[in-house]
């Protein structure tokens, strides 16, 4: 009898295995897949992703482009905000500036689907249905409005934490995990954050009673990274929760957490996690090892301000972060049609996501040809139209900063603050950067363009809208026009032979 028993035992022992094994597989595959609309798009279609290559384009510059130099300064700084540039020091010399920075677009949201995978494997050796739904979390809000060095570091910190959950039993924890946050530090200050909050929850729910303190000191090789911030290399002291009801701001990004490309089918999104989550909460399916991280999370998101380091949307970032790490507390075993149910929800966001980006970028190529009638060194004062009820990340926000890599222009949308970025102007006499190309208009609002200070410094005035404006500088002339864009040249331009004409 004993010999017929054994494989009734065994053979459910091979088919959860198996099972495991496809689950984890699926989970390389949605990965992989992740990656696709950088794949698709020629350029990525981020808000901020145009601006953050003109600063590449000027860091790995170097002083050698007279026109560069002339109109920018780079100052290096080793902070907490680096993970992209980082990435351009090699990637940069082999694939160029472009090149590198749709690789590094495209590497981040399959790192991202990796470092899922590998924490949800690290806490239960096996990939359920919350990871798979987590993946929902991928293409958040902070990824399609460009935040780079924010989204690696969040994937860098998943990653963290899942060793520093198989290094359990390992003495030489302690040792490895202080370089590693430094590593997660150098990407961005928040990922760093996360990633502490990530292991003081798994701590916390390992402690003995409510007197056990050990949860707060057994994290303390990740405390490294505080000696520079208090030393102030590279931080910037600004903190502000905005200029407007930060109530009503605070609940914005509550429900904006799913934020893409439909306002109903993202909050429809936001529905089904909250209900999986809240499901798994009520039937006791839920892993405080990760959950009391994302509890901790969403109080941050509510309490913390939203500018820190000079940063914009702090608590906008901690929102996702919060439902991805709630998604992977789930632990409901699910039958195989339920994991392919939960990709589902990934999967249908990954296409609109890949669509967009696609047309997107398709209209981008359209417009990014009125720089070949702009002479190289130009000044270029960029105007954006954006709806001031607009759901969608706008992707043409930064678009003008594409006048800095392909021509090597002086153009307004840049981040270069002084004391907040590694970029600034050099001419300071006059503001000629982010958000000065932004203009915002109601339904009813007409755009005049004839105050728009920009185009007082500047040779060519770039307009970018789906509203044509009314009016236009005195003595501007349009040299090239296209359904949502045109260029005008205006009346005191000057072709620069050389970078000290334009002074």
């Amino acid at each position: 009898m004993h010999g017929t028993a054994q494989p009734e035992i065994s053979e459910p022992g091979e088919a959860h295995r198996g099972k495991n094994h496809e689950a984890f597989w699926l989970g390389i595959v949605l990965s992989c897949l992740a990656a696709l609309p950088a794949l698709v798009a020629w350029a990525p279609q981020m808000t901020d992703y145009p601006s953050h290559l003109a600063g590449f384009k000027v860091m790995l510059d170097h002083g050698y482009d007279p026109f560069l130099t002339h109109y920018f300064l780079f100052k290096w700084e080793w902070t907490g905000n680096l993970g992209a540039e980082m990435l351009m020091v090699p990637l940069a010399p082999i694939f160029g500036l472009e090149g590198a920075g749709r690789l590094i677009v495209a590497l981040i949201p399959f790192l991202t689907g990796l470092s899922i995978v590998a924490a949800a494997w690290s806490l239960r050796k096996r990939i359920g249905v919350g990871a798979i739904l987590a993946f929902a979390m991928i293409w958040s809000p902070s990824l399609l409005m460009g935040f780079l060095n924010y989204s690696l570091s969040l994937a860098m910190a998943l990653f963290a934490f899942a060793l520093w959950v198989r290094m359990e039993a390992s003495p030489w924890r302690r040792v490895v995990f202080v370089p590693i946050s430094f590593g997660v530090w150098l990407c961005h200050v928040s990922g760093w954050g996360i990633m502490g909050v990530l292991i003081f929850g798994y701590e916390w729910t390992m402690r003995r009673g409510w007197r056990d303190w050990v949860p707060f000191t057994k994290p303390w090789p990740l405390a490294f990274p505080l000696v520079p911030m208090l030393a102030g290399m590279g931080a910037n002291s600004k903190v502000s929760y905005g200029s407007w009801g930060v109530l009503d701001y605070k609940w914005g990004i509550l429900y904006k957490a799913m934020r893409s490309y439909d306002r109903p089918f993202d909050i429809a999104c936001l529905c089904v996690v909250l209900a999986v989550i809240a499901f798994s909460l009520a039937s006791k399916r839920f892993d405080g090892r990760a959950g009391w991280a994302a509890l901790i999370l969403l109080v941050l998101t509510m309490i913390v301000p939203r500018q820190i380091f000079g940063g914009d949307y702090a608590d906008y970032r901690l929102s996702t972060a919060a439902l991805l790490i709630a998604c992977l507390a789930i632990d409901w075993q699910v039958p195989r049609w339920g994991l392919a149910v939960a990709s589902l929800l990934f999967t249908c966001r990954l296409a609109m996501t890949t669509v967009a980006w696609y047309q997107d970028a398709q209209t981008a190529r359209q417009m990014i040809t009125a720089l070949d009638l702009v002479p190289v060194g130009s000044r270029v004062a960029t105007a954006v139209a954006i709806p001031r009820t607009q759901w969608i990340f706008g992707p043409f926000e930064h678009f003008g900063s594409y006048a800095v890599v392909r021509r090597s222009a002086m153009e307004n949308s840049n981040f270069a603050l002084p004391d907040v970025h590694m970029l600034s102007m050099r001419e300071t006499k006059y503001r000629f950067n982010d958000p000065t190309q932004r203009i915002l208009y109601s339904p009813e609002q007409r755009i005049d363009l004839r105050k728009f200070k920009p185009a007082r410094h500047a040779d060519y005035l770039w307009f970018i809208g789906n509203v044509r404006p009314v009016a236009l500088p005195d003595g501007a002339r349009i040299v090239y026009g296209a359904p949502n864009s045109f260029l005008a040249r205006l009346p005191d331009a000057v072709d620069l032979a050389n970078p000290a004409d334009g002074s």
